[in-house]
C-alpha cells in the first residue's frame, strides 16, 4: 500500500520521539544567543560553535549591548573559532545595525512580526540563507517553521522521498504540512539509565531556551529537526548508514546513488 510522504515524515516523527524524547534543542540561554549561534554555525561543526560562543560569555559580550559596543576586530578575535571569522563577525555586526535601524534594538518587536514577513527580512540580509534564517526564526522567535539542513536531505534521499537535491522550499512545505496537526506530548519519561546506556544520541542538557514556551506546532518542528541531527549525526551518517542500528531501520530505505533518485530523472527529462 502506497504511504504519502506526509504520513511518512509523521511516522518518522513518532517513532523517533518514542525511542529519543526531547533534544532540548537549541540549546541557549537567550534568544541572542541562539541568533548569534545560528550565524557561527554556518560551515563548521557545533563543538567549534560552543567554544566561540564560550569566548563571547567570557568577554561579557554574548549580549545586545556587548555586540552591539565590541569593535569587530576584537569580535573577529573571539569567534574565530568558529571559522571564517572575519566574515561571520561583518554579518553579525549587518544584522545588530538592521535590529537598530528596524526595530530600535528589540528583539521583542522583531519577533512579533508575522513570520513571512520578517523571515523575507532577514533573508534580505548579507549572509542569512533560508536555514540560518528558519533557525532564527524557529529557535530564537518560536514561529513554526522547518529547519531544513543535510541532515533532513540525506534521510529524504535515502527513505526515497525526494531526491538530495530537492528545493528548499519543498522540503521545508513538506516537513510544515506533514506535521501540521501533530501533537506533542513532553516526552520526558526516559530515565537516566536509559541516558548513559549508550542505546540514543546524546540529548542536551535543558536550557532556558529548550524549555521556552512556544506554540505546539512550533515545539514538534522544533523537536523534529532535533530528532534528524540526532538521526544524521549518530545512524545516517554521509560515508555509510547504520541502518540496522537505526530507530528508522524498519522503514523502506536504500542507498541512493548520485543520479539514480527517480525523481532526479524526471526533473532532467523536463529541463
Amino acid at each position: 500500500m502506497h504511504t504519502s510522504p506526509e504520513a511518512q515524515i509523521r511516522e518518522f516523527y513518532r517513532e523517533l520521539f518514542r525511542a529519543w524524547g526531547r533534544q532540548h534543542w537549541w540549546p541557549a540561554q537567550s534568544r541572542f544567543e541562539v541568533i548569534v549561534g545560528a550565524y557561527l554555525t554556518q560551515n563548521t561543526a557545533w563543538k567549534n560553535v560552543e567554544h566561540a560562543l564560550g569566548n563571547l560569555r567570557s568577554a561579557r559580550v554574548l549580549n545586545l549591548q556587548g555586540l552591539r559596543r565590541l569593535p569587530v576586530g576584537e569580535l573577529e578575535q573571539l569567534i574565530r573559532p568558529a571559522g571564517y571569522f572575519r566574515q561571520k563577525a561583518a554579518r553579525l555586526k549587518i544584522f545588530m545595525e538592521f535590529l537598530d535601524r528596524r526595530y530600535d534594538g528589540s528583539l521583542d518587536r522583531m519577533f512579533a512580526r508575522p513570520t513571512a514577513e520578517l523571515r523575507a527580512e532577514l533573508l534580505a540580509l548579507n549572509g542569512v540563507g533560508p536555514e540560518t534564517a528558519d533557525a532564527i526564526l524557529l529557535y530564537a522567535g518560536g514561529h513554526p517553521v522547518f529547519v531544513v539542513d543535510a541532515y533532513a536531505r540525506r534521510l529524504l534521499e535515502r527513505h526515497r522521498i525526494l531526491p538530495h537535491n530537492a528545493p528548499y522550499e519543498e522540503i521545508r512545505a513538506l516537513f510544515e504540512q506533514a506535521l501540521r496537526s501533530e501533537k506533542w506530548t513532553r516526552g520526558e519519561g526516559l530515565s537516566q539509565e536509559t541516558l548513559n546506556s549508550g542505546a540514543i544520541p546524546a540529548i542536551h542538557a535543558p536550557s532556558r531556551m529548550s524549555g521556552a514556551r512556544r506554540s505546539e506546532r512550533a515545539q514538534v518542528l522544533n523537536e523534529m529537526h532535533g530528532l534528524i541531527v540526532g538521526v544524521g549525526k549518530n545512524y545516517c551518517l554521509a560515508s555509510r548508514a547504520r541502518c540496522e542500528e537505526c530507530p528508522l531501520g524498519r522503514f523502506p530505505h536504500q542507498r541512493i546513488r548520485p543520479g539514480s533518485f527517480p525523481g532526479q530523472r524526471r526533473r532532467a527529462a523536463r529541463s
